[in-house]
């Protein structure tokens, strides 16, 4: 009999906003497997459950999710990613493998999940925080309401993709905006939002400050009809 494949998302860092059921089938398993870039670095989602997991009995496997233009070595990742936890389920392991925010939005998890799933294994999810939610929270903001539409975007190439998407929703959300912010405050100001826009980074929620550094991670929210 094979394992079970859980994926797990562990939200936005704050291991208190991880759900129950999450830290129930984490204390439960045994192997959790742990997405990082190369086998040398850290993986955040492991990082923001050890305040609540005990990993004393935990097989903790990384697995290499290399951030590779090339399309042909991304897929070798994922495959040998899959490979590494079919291994484990065919020992009647049961495995979590954990991911940031939410499987369901621009998460490379859910590629695996897909090829374990096809491959006839029994499979689960458990949903998680985006980082957009938990900054509209913070701010005590509604991100749409009635008809409102919303669009996401997993990051802002150029300043005519800014414009063109804001054009076909209430509210546009980008996400990964770090490197973008030195003009897209321009922007904002040429287009009268400024007031209307919200700035997710770490624990500041608030309007986008001039001179200010961001990270790669930065949240934006611009809401065309006021916040």
């Amino acid at each position: 009999m094979a394992g079970k494949l859980y994926g797990i998302s562990v939200g936005t860092g704050d291991a208190k906003l991880m759900t129950l059921k999450a830290k129930e089938i984490l204390d439960a398993v045994k192997v959790i497997a742990a997405p990082v870039k190369a086998l040398d670095e850290k993986s955040t989602a492991l990082a923001s459950i050890r305040p609540l997991i005990d990993m004393a009995e935990k097989e903790i496997m990384p697995v290499v999710f290399a951030m590779e233009h090339s399309l042909v070595k991304r897929e070798m990742c994922r495959r040998e990613a899959a490979g590494q936890i079919q291994e484990k389920l065919d020992r009647d392991m049961d495995v979590a493998m954990i991911v940031s925010e939410d499987f369901s939005l621009y998460n490379t998890y859910h590629l695996i999940y897909t090829y374990i799933r096809d491959a006839g294994y029994d499979t689960e999810v458990i949903p998680g925080i985006t980082n957009f939610s938990l900054g509209a929270a913070k701010a005590g903001i509604s991100l749409v309401q009635g008809s409102q539409s919303m669009m996401v975007l997993p990051s802002l190439k150029n300043p005519a993709m800014f414009l063109e998407t804001l054009e076909q929703c209430d509210t546009l959300v980008i996400m990964n905006a770090g490197s973008a912010m030195n003009y897209i405050g321009e922007l904002l100001r040429e287009q009268g939002l400024e007031k209307q826009t919200i700035v997710f980074e770490n624990e500041y929620a608030g309007p986008p400050v001039e001179g200010m550094k961001y990270g790669y991670m930065t949240t934006l929210v611009v809401k065309k009809n006021g916040l």
